[in-house]
């Protein structure tokens, strides 16, 4: 018999990202490191922040105040309270679950159910990522016109087989 550890022995490969395997997902997923896990964490962006910020998307900082836009507390906002890296969970400030002896605990949430409104702009790495890839869609050429294209020179016309032949001496000559 095999061992589920035969097939797959190291811990993790950043390769695995790009199998259909269910398995391999999960594995790169669950073992992944610190510095790839906080690309889990990410958010869309509101359609004010995408035209300000000229991307889709950012990662979840504490400070950020979000919308949840999924699950049965759909339209509840506040401020990001706290981020855990290692669960890659986003816990918002006023989003609390009652236990049964009667305490509140924060909510854990996942942040692809997340919508970022306000971006907490305290970090000038942060702020300088932002500008970097707002103006990456300035810095790309404008496409050429047809009209602007050059014409393609025609190159002649390869002679045809027959032409190419020199012509059969008669036998009278």
């Amino acid at each position: 018999m095999y061992d589920s550890g035969d097939f797959m022995k190291s811990e993790w490969s950043s390769k695995w990202i790009s199998s259909a395997k269910p398995r391999k997902q999960r594995k790169y997923r669950e073992n992944a490191p610190l510095h790839v896990r906080r690309k889990f964490l990410s958010a869309n962006l509101s359609e004010a922040l995408r035209e300000r910020a000229g991307r889709r998307s950012a990662v979840v900082r504490k400070g950020d105040v979000v919308i949840v836009m999924r699950g049965d507390i759909r339209g509840k906002s506040g401020p990001v309270e706290r981020v855990n890296l290692r669960q890659g969970k986003v816990y918002v400030e006023g989003i609390k679950n009652k236990k049964v002896d009667g305490s509140e605990v924060s909510r854990a949430l996942e942040p692809s159910n997340l919508m970022i409104t306000k971006l907490g702009l305290d970090d000038k790495r942060r702020q300088a990522a932002l500008e970097r890839t707002g103006k990456a869609e300035e810095r790309k050429p404008a496409a050429k016109k047809p009209s602007e294209e050059k014409p393609q020179e025609r190159k002649p016309a390869a002679k045809k087989p027959s032409e190419a032949k020199p012509a059969k001496k008669e036998k009278g000559e």
